[in-house]
């Protein structure tokens, strides 16, 4: 009976290495699909008729489960709300929760995606903190503002990604640009635990 029950142990600890569990202990596994899409055409008039001129570009990256090239375990997302002139750092490294409530600790962000209400009357800007932030964009204080009903997406597939490091580079900060109203996004945020 000891080598059953040591077997069963040896056995569950395999599966928590190799998958992320649940709060009830149920094992998680993560697929993922970021997709962006133009399709966009040009008409013009010429002597005699019209003349057109397409563009099309489809961009589909998909993630399994797991830490390296072309994988993801960790997904955060949530509709946030922020104050007139507000400001919030998002700290990746153990302070988000999933949406079963385990505590996220990001090792890499492999995609982000943040789209702005179409209501807002404010930017929401996605800015890279000043001392501690996640090096998604190329200095301290670099981002983009995401006008209203406008979005924002990134995303990589290799295994390096976007390291997250705790407490040196590990918050993104998200603003309201303005003042006079809050503004409301969602966001997702795709990543490693390792």
């Amino acid at each position: 009976m000891e080598q059953v029950r040591e077997l069963l142990l040896r056995h569950h600890a395999s599966d928590q290495q190799q998958h992320r569990l649940a709060p009830g202990g149920q094992p998680m596994s993560l697929s993922s699909k970021i997709a962006v899409s133009v399709a966009a055409t040009l008409t013009g008039s010429i002597d005699l008729g019209s003349k057109t001129s397409t563009a099309s570009l489809a961009k589909t990256i998909r993630l399994t489960n797991g830490t390296g090239a072309n994988q993801a375990d960790l997904i955060w997302q949530d509709t946030r709300t922020l104050a007139a002139s507000g400001t919030e750092n998002l700290d990746l490294a153990g302070v988000l929760t999933d949406a079963f409530g385990a505590t996220l600790t990001f090792a890499r962000i492999k995609a982000v995606v943040v789209a702005a209400a179409a209501g807002n009357t404010n930017n929401v800007n996605v800015i890279r903190e000043g001392t501690n932030g996640v090096p998604l964009f190329l200095a301290a204080g670099d981002g983009v503002p995401v006008r209203p009903g406008g979005a924002f997406a990134w995303a990589a597939t290799d295994a390096t990604g976007v390291a997250v490091t705790a407490g040196t580079g590990d918050l993104l900060t998200v603003t309201n640009s303005g003042a006079g109203s809050s503004v409301t996004y969602d966001i997702v945020i795709i990543g490693a635990s390792a």
